[in-house]
């Protein structure tokens, strides 16, 4: 009996080290976070396109992004934006945890319209860090996603948030395939396509699109999204002010319309000024008729598609 209890005592003993030194385990490397428990559902495996747009704050993926999120959303693909930090100083009026649970609202509903996921992770406003702590967040929630593409800010962006949300992002395009770096999560077996959204940031080098899409089928769909973010836009954010809102209902109306307008302009300048880009993929003929746009550039960094895997990840050009 003693020779057996020693065996078992043995076998569990091996067991339990085997368990600490598995990728996928805790390990005794890294702690596991806790899931949230609002985090949304990992997808199935169904064959479909995994996508997961980082944005600094609760609006910006929306407003970078939300056109090709409503393309795929359409055609049965998976997306999640995921703002990094809360929002909670990007008010003129309101801030702290009240702002941080407006904002999340907002994304929420404008998720609604764009069918697809979002999540609002708890850092701080105007305090995001590239710290390893928010490296690992950043990797596990790619590796949770399991996704085929990621997208985000360029690291030279004005705002820091935007910069180290960029920093941070592309920190993640290696760990995501190394086993033993947030073990806690398997690692993915193929490295995601990384992308970056447009700016006019000339140095160190400037912004230029590997792809274009018009959004011209979904736009006011898009605008639909971005009219729920009232406390950015409608209201103006940080740098608004109470001159923003007027008392008269007709002015609130006309106030709304020109918001919307604005954003429509912003995508009718991106498919002016990427229009050679869009007759790459389009054809001159088509890409002449296209009045909105997004448009994205391929990081260094993950995967280097060549043009019939971008065909495969941005499956619109023949619509």
């Amino acid at each position: 009996m003693r020779h057996r209890a020693r065996w078992l005592i043995g076998v569990v003993g091996c067991v339990v080290a085997l368990g600490l030194l598995w990728p996928g385990s805790t390990g005794s490397q890294t702690k596991s976070e806790p899931k949230p428990p609002d985090r949304p559902a990992v997808p199935p495996a169904d064959g479909k396109l995994r996508i997961v747009c980082f944005g600094a704050h609760p609006d910006d993926c929306e407003l970078q992004a939300g056109g090709v999120a409503l393309l795929w959303a359409a055609q049965g693909h998976h997306v999640k934006f995921v703002s990094v930090t809360n929002g909670d100083i990007g008010h003129w009026r309101e801030a702290g945890g009240p702002l941080a649970r407006r904002r999340k609202a907002e994304v929420e509903r404008a998720a609604r319209i764009l069918g697809i996921a979002t999540e609002v992770l708890d850092i701080h406003d105007g305090e995001l860090l590239p710290t390893l702590e928010n490296r690992r967040t950043i990797t596990r929630l790619i590796r949770e996603w399991k996704a085929d593409i990621v997208m985000s800010h360029r690291p030279n962006d004005y705002h820091p948030d935007h910069r180290y949300t960029g920093v941070l992002v592309q920190d993640s395009a290696y760990m995501v395939a190394v086993p033993f770096f947030c073990p806690d999560v398997r690692p993915l077996k193929s490295n995601p396509v990384f992308l970056f959204y447009p700016d006019a940031f000339q140095k160190p080098n400037p912004f230029r699109p590997d792809i274009a899409v018009s959004i011209d089928s979904v736009m006011e769909k898009k605008l639909d999204a971005l009219d729920t973010l009232e406390s950015q836009f409608y209201e103006g954010g940080a740098l608004g002010s109470a001159d923003l809102i007027p008392m008269d209902p007709k002015k609130q109306a006309e106030r709304r319309r020109e918001v919307r307008a604005r954003f429509a302009a912003r995508s009718q300048a991106i498919a002016q000024r990427f229009r050679d880009k869009l007759a790459e993929w389009y054809g001159k003929e088509k890409a002449e008729k296209v009045q909105h746009a997004e448009a994205f550039e391929v990081c260094e960094y993950g995967r280097r598609p060549d043009r019939k895997e971008l065909t495969r990840l941005f499956p619109f050009f023949d619509q």
